[in-house]
């Protein structure tokens, strides 16, 4: 799911009394996969609700979070450095890097214009 669809969700949830439901279900999911990451800016209420669902899952259960973001700008791209530096803390240093490099795939599979229409 993207990054900021969960976060939009996690606001939704605040609102109709769910926040803690939601916040459950991020934890307990095996896989948690977040698309996107850092292609909005953070405000406070997200880096919370972003540690809090990082913190229950660390060393707990898997989270892929893909971003066009390089690694070094997520620190900035979150702002507030206390969180920023515990939300860090936990993810950067269990993890499994893949940097890809290169034009993007979708660029690649992009259907070619048809010259006759």
């Amino acid at each position: 799911m993207q990054f900021p669809r969960i976060l939009h969700q996690l606001r939704a949830a605040k609102a109709d009394g769910s926040y803690l439901k939601m916040q459950h279900n991020l934890a307990q999911a095996d896989v948690l996969l977040m698309d996107d990451f850092g292609i909005a800016p953070f405000s406070e209420e997200h880096r919370q609700d972003f540690l809090e669902i990082i913190d229950d899952r660390h060393k707990r259960k898997s989270t892929v979070i893909t971003s066009q973001l390089p690694i070094e700008q997520w620190h900035d791209a979150m702002g507030e450095g206390t969180i920023a530096d515990a939300i860090l803390d936990r993810l950067v240093h269990n993890a499994h890097r893949i940097a890809l490099e290169g034009e993007s795939m979708r660029k690649k599979q992009r259907p070619k214009e048809n010259a006759n229409v």
